[in-house]
């Protein structure tokens, strides 16, 4: 898994003064599940419209396949797979249709085309739904037929922008199971965004991003540990006078979040008791618990995972 097949160097995108993308640069191995992990105005979503070559960037350079997302256009285009957040299926057509016709753009026809259909109908449990109108559909079903649509050209990368937004848990978890085990018995290489932390779990390699900027980027398991300890949040009325004191008194400076404080410490629940009684009436619940990609986020931008849409 060492052979790079995406490559995004000094990446930088603008809308007119406001900067969505800024030096960003990463490399996608073959067969990974890669995320980008962020909060809505983070510069992913951008990120993979150049991906996907319905933009072209303004400075830097994407390479797939050794391909120029912008002079190769319809080269990358033959070998990548795309899922977009927003639907694409046409709710007065059957699956049968929906995918039929978009066979037809990638020249697929008559009996291979058929035989694509049904192998990817069987897969993912709609084999029996195939002849339905799309808007007949649960949200998870019609999730699995966008993923089908996306894969019938047998693309080797992977492109899922949002994949379970709108997603109930345990669609979710089906979910990340189709995409496991298209690594395992296709060998397709995943690349998705996301803001869902349990789906950002689940990846090989997270780059984080913010606000333009990649923060970090890492296995989920790395980006926890370099939170060096237990995440301990205390709900207070007084969060401003209470950080100066936790300051004075432990020589730590806890970070306000909404009127909460949030602090890391080794072994966290050894010290919430001498927290409690230093500050005693002052502290209305506290909290301890192991470091989430949440807390990593914060620990690196200083701000909740919240922000404006692109």
């Amino acid at each position: 898994m060492n052979e790079s097949l995406l490559v995004v160097e000094n990446l930088t995108h603008a809308y007119g003064k406001r900067t969505a993308l800024d030096n960003v640069s990463f490399s996608v191995r073959a067969g990974e599940l890669f995320g980008l992990l962020g909060p809505n105005g983070g510069g992913k979503t951008t990120l993979f419209r150049i991906l996907s070559t319905l933009i072209a960037p303004r400075q830097g350079g994407v390479r797939i396949f050794g391909h120029d997302v912008t002079a190769d256009r319809a080269e990358v285009r033959r070998r990548i797979g795309v899922v977009f957040q927003a639907p694409s299926l046409d709710k007065k057509l059957t699956v049968l249709e929906n995918l039929r016709h978009q066979g037809h753009l990638y020249n697929l026809h008559g009996p291979a085309l058929q035989s694509r259909i049904d192998e990817l109908l069987a897969r993912f449990g709609m084999a029996d739904r195939a002849r339905d109108l799309v808007e007949t559909l649960s949200g998870g079903q019609r999730r699995r037929v966008e993923l089908a649509k996306g894969l019938l050209h047998k693309p080797e990368l992977l492109l899922l922008d949002e994949p379970s937004t709108g997603l109930d848990p345990r669609v979710r978890g089906e979910l990340g199971d189709y995409l496991e085990s298209l690594r395992r018995k296709d060998g397709v290489t995943v690349l998705l965004t996301t803001h869902i932390m349990e789906e950002a779990d689940r990846c090989d390699r997270l780059a984080i991003m913010d606000r333009g900027k990649l923060v970090a980027l890492d296995t989920p398991a790395a980006l926890k540990e370099q939170i060096g300890g237990d995440v301990i949040s205390i709900e207070t009325r007084q969060a401003e006078e209470l950080r100066g004191q936790i300051k004075l008194k432990f020589g730590i400076e806890p970070a306000i979040l909404n009127n909460s404080l949030r602090l890391e410490r080794p072994r966290g629940h050894e010290f919430i008791p001498d927290l409690v009684e230093a500050f005693p009436g002052r502290i209305d619940a506290i909290s301890v618990g192991k470091p989430r990609l949440e807390d990593v986020f914060i620990h690196l931008t200083g701000h909740r995972f919240e922000g404006e849409t692109e």
